[in-house]
């Protein structure tokens, strides 16, 4: 059953983070951000909603850095109920997709519980200041893959990048549920 995620609540400060990546080496949000902007996505390997746009995702990713924007993608889920989000799979999903950006893993979950992560995808735009700007989908094509006639996570960066300001108007992302670990 898909999940939305919340809508933006425009200036919330993006949480410092301090995750391992699939090249070996630790991702820290202060180091990561963008001068113009950064790009925190929650994903993970197995959902369809995220191998419906992954290359989407990398394109737009590999775009947006030349406009000073950097992205991350933290995968949050429960590796043991979901195998197919592994580590081990993790560094394989990232080469197949030549991911552009770092892919950590929150093994604590405490990075997506601080985030508020709701889906996989989930999409955290922030400014330059890292307040909160964007928390909507990609584009418009949808769940099945159709025809995309707006690019709304790229243009909201873009814009986010140009003015600081996202857009008013935002659709949030849908994908599946992260997977909690019981407590």
């Amino acid at each position: 059953m898909p999940v939305s995620a919340p809508i933006c609540d425009f200036g919330w400060k993006a949480k410092e983070f301090d995750l391992e990546g699939v090249d070996g080496r630790r991702v820290r949000l202060s180091e990561l951000r963008g001068p113009r902007g950064t790009l925190v996505m929650f994903i993970c390997n197995h959902c369809p909603y995220v191998k419906a746009v992954i290359d989407r995702l990398v394109r737009d990713c590999a775009e947006l850095q030349q406009l000073g924007v950097s992205s991350i993608a933290i995968m949050p889920n429960d590796t043991e109920a979901y195998p197919e989000d592994s580590f081990e799979n993790m560094k394989a999903f990232a080469a197949r997709h030549r991911f552009p950006f770092p892919y950590v893993i929150d093994r604590t979950q405490e990075v997506a519980r601080a985030y508020g992560a709701a889906c996989t995808p989930d999409f955290f735009g922030f400014n330059a200041a890292l307040e909160l700007q964007y928390r909507g989908r990609i584009d418009d094509a949808g769940p099945r893959g159709g025809e995309v006639k707006r690019r709304e996570l790229f243009e909201a960066m873009k814009q986010v990048a140009e003015s600081g300001r996202g857009p008013a108007d935002q659709v949030p992302s849908m994908g599946c549920s992260i997977k909690w670990r019981q407590a």
